[in-house]
C-alpha cells in the first residue's frame, strides 16, 4: 500500500477553503484581544467613534447604526451583517462594498474568525 500524497492532501485542504473564509467557530476571547489591539482606535462596542459602534451588529443592515454617518456606498448596500458578510468585509472592505470609508483589512482567516466570534458574543450580550 502506498503512502498518501501530501501534495494532494494540501490541495484538498486549500480547495475546501479557497478564499480563506473564516471558520465560524472562532475564539471570542482571542477576538476580544484582537478587537482591542486592532479595532479600538476607531471602533467601540458601545459607542460611535471614527467608526460605528458594534454592539448588536449581527443581523443588522449595514449603514443603519443610529448616530453614525456612513458613506453613501454602505448606506445604499443591501448587506446584512452575518458571519459570511463580516468575513468578506474584514477580508477587503473596498472589494466588498466599493466606495466605503474603512481603510483596514484583516488578512488572516483565523483572526477574522476570532473577531467575528467576539462580535457575535457581544451582539448576544444583554
Amino acid at each position: 500500500m502506498s503512502k498518501p500524497n501530501l501534495s494532494i492532501f494540501l490541495c484538498l485542504v486549500i480547495l475546501s477553503n479557497p478564499f480563506g473564509i473564516a471558520n465560524a467557530a472562532g475564539d471570542a476571547q482571542r477576538g476580544a484581544t484582537l478587537y482591542e489591539a486592532r479595532c479600538a482606535a476607531c471602533h467601540s462596542i458601545d459607542y460611535n467613534g471614527v467608526g460605528p459602534a458594534h454592539k448588536g451588529v449581527f443581523n443588522r443592515k449595514a449603514g443603519t447604526q443610529t448616530g453614525y454617518t456612513y458613506s453613501p456606498a454602505v448606506q445604499a448596500s443591501n448587506v446584512i451583517w452575518t458571519e459570511a458578510s463580516l468575513d468578506k468585509w474584514l477580508t477587503n472592505p473596498e472589494k466588498f462594498i466599493s466606495g466605503q470609508k474603512m481603510g483596514f483589512m484583516v488578512p488572516l482567516a483565523n483572526d477574522r474568525a476570532d473577531l467575528i466570534a467576539y462580535l457575535k458574543k457581544e451582539t448576544s450580550a444583554k
